[in-house]
């Protein structure tokens, strides 16, 4: 699935119109995140967060027994991070400022959130064997593979279709569990694209 559009909704005359960002973290976000299997008291890492337009919704979703870890390098993109979660009144997201080491303990998390940044790292090897030592059993590595060979191709996947990424997971531990068409947030737009939830079953 490789379509890639700008939804903006029609406003009344005189009426504000809402970016997709907007609906995306009052509403849309947290009923996405519910979809792939986030749940109330989960402990999450979002890896590569970005601004924070997943992590403000699970933290949401999580609620006060949960707990979200969003890590990036980005110093850029975590001020922004930053001014979202004190917009949005959040409590409960720690920031990590790491590359790939997550710090985190073994078997420590519940679910993993890796949306749109893994076609940036030639590691990956070492990035799943990461994500595969921090989750718990049968916890979830939800993953958004974009800019595959089928996918407006770009970098590190630029040569690879969705089948050649799921059999790297694979390698590393991780189940595929699903492969489920979604519409979801990409970068400040909505965007279609399939979302791969890998789960560890050893």
């Amino acid at each position: 699935m490789a379509s890639i559009y700008k939804y903006r909704p029609k406003g009344i005359a005189g009426e504000a119109v809402k970016s997709d960002v907007e609906m995306w973290l009052e509403k849309d976000g947290e009923e996405f995140l519910k979809a792939v299997g986030v749940k109330t008291g989960h402990i999450v890492l979002d890896f590569g967060c970005g601004e924070g337009h997943y992590s403000i919704p699970a933290a949401k979703v999580v609620g006060e027994k949960g707990k979200i870890y969003a890590l990036d390098k980005d110093k850029q993109a975590f001020n922004q991070m930053i001014k979202l979660i004190k917009k949005n009144n959040v409590k409960n997201i720690e920031v990590i400022k790491k590359e790939s080491e997550t710090s985190l303990e073994n078997n420590s998390v519940d679910f993993i959130l890796c949306y749109d940044v893994v076609h940036y790292l030639k590691d990956r090897a070492i990035i799943y064997s990461e994500f595969y030592r921090i989750l718990r059993l049968k916890g979830v590595l939800s993953l958004y593979p974009k800019h595959h060979k089928n996918d407006q191709p770009l970098m590190e996947f630029a040569h690879m279709k969705l089948e050649d990424i799921i059999k790297e997971v694979e390698d590393a531990g991780l189940s595929l569990q699903n492969k489920v068409p979604k519409r979801l947030i990409h970068d400040d737009y909505y965007n279609e694209g399939y979302i791969l939830n890998f789960r560890k079953d050893l």
